[in-house]
């Protein structure tokens, strides 16, 4: 009598068992992650998303998710005949952009991302800054340099904002009862305006404030490339001054890197930074020997 071929599910078991010591090791853990790109416009990653926050729940760790909206907001504006401007990354917000980048983000968006893991089973809450007192903030200056010989230029974006305080509290209170937060970038300032945040910035500080174990950075890339092209599976701050001299790393991944190097700064463990447009990305990361990212490390 022959043996029995391998059984259809060792591959699933294997993942299984590969997974249960970071499991262990990530219980009670909070894990916060920057939601946006591709992963919040595809169906199937957005389906995917919620099952994997939903998941991290149940398991035991405490996932808080930050999120963006760009091309949403941009939709939105052109059917309203207001075209967006960006001066380095940067959207510059005018008071009916602002109304429309707070309606978007803090409802079409938000409570999207509220009912797509409340339907996997998840107890999501929506917030934006404003609730609780979450997010303080300021306006921001643009310093700007156009030519090399020419004086800089402070550039007003409008109601666009930089961090300057958080208060956690609410995010406490929810987690412990069991629900995931779910938050939109917009914040308050000393006067009750509302300010426009960059997502990233946002995450990094929220992921500062609750002393998280991680900051999950979900992008469009596959992590930080060498000069040869190839992933950096992980990287330290020395590296990346270097890197970022040499111009290895440079455009929109600067500001990431800026972030996560932050919220190391400031006591969160580790940054991955993950390609969002890949299945079950942060479980890839989180929860396999290799991952499937950079890990940006002090």
């Amino acid at each position: 009598m022959t043996a029995d071929p391998t059984p259809p599910h060792s591959t699933v078991a294997d993942i299984l068992i590969e997974a249960l010591p970071y499991i262990r090791k990530f219980s009670g853990m909070t894990v916060v992650v920057k939601y946006g790109g591709h992963a919040m416009v595809d169906e199937q990653l957005k389906t995917d998303f919620a099952r994997d926050i939903t998941l991290l729940k149940f398991i035991g760790l405490n996932p808080v998710v930050v999120h963006g909206g760009g091309p949403q907001i941009n939709r939105v504006l052109d059917q309203m005949g207001i075209r967006p401007q960006f001066v380095r990354g940067m959207r510059l917000t005018d008071g009916p952009t602002m109304d429309v980048v707070e309606m978007v983000l803090g409802g079409k968006v938000n409570k999207s991302i509220v009912a797509q893991i409340n339907q996997q089973g998840g107890r999501a809450v929506g917030l934006s800054g404003k609730d609780g007192g979450l997010i303080e903030a300021k306006k921001m200056r643009i310093l700007h340099q156009g030519d090399a010989g020419s004086p800089p230029e402070i550039i007003d974006p409008g109601m666009v904002g930089e961090v300057t305080r958080i208060d956690p509290q609410i995010i406490h209170t929810l987690s412990e009862k069991g629900f995931i937060p779910i938050i939109a970038p917009v914040g308050a300032g000393a006067g009750g305006e509302t300010y426009n945040i960059n997502a990233d910035l946002v995450a990094s500080h929220i992921a500062t404030a609750l002393s998280a174990g991680r900051l999950v950075l979900l992008t469009d890339v596959d992590g930080v490339m060498n000069a040869d092209g190839e992933l950096i599976s992980s990287i330290d701050a020395a590296t990346i001054g270097r890197m970022i001299a040499e111009g290895s790393i440079s455009g929109g991944m600067i500001p990431k890197i800026e972030n996560a190097l932050f919220a190391l700064k400031n006591g969160v463990e580790k940054v991955p930074i993950i390609n969002g447009k890949r299945r079950h990305a942060i479980l890839l990361e989180l929860f396999t020997d290799r991952g499937i990212g950079t890990e940006v490390i002090e």
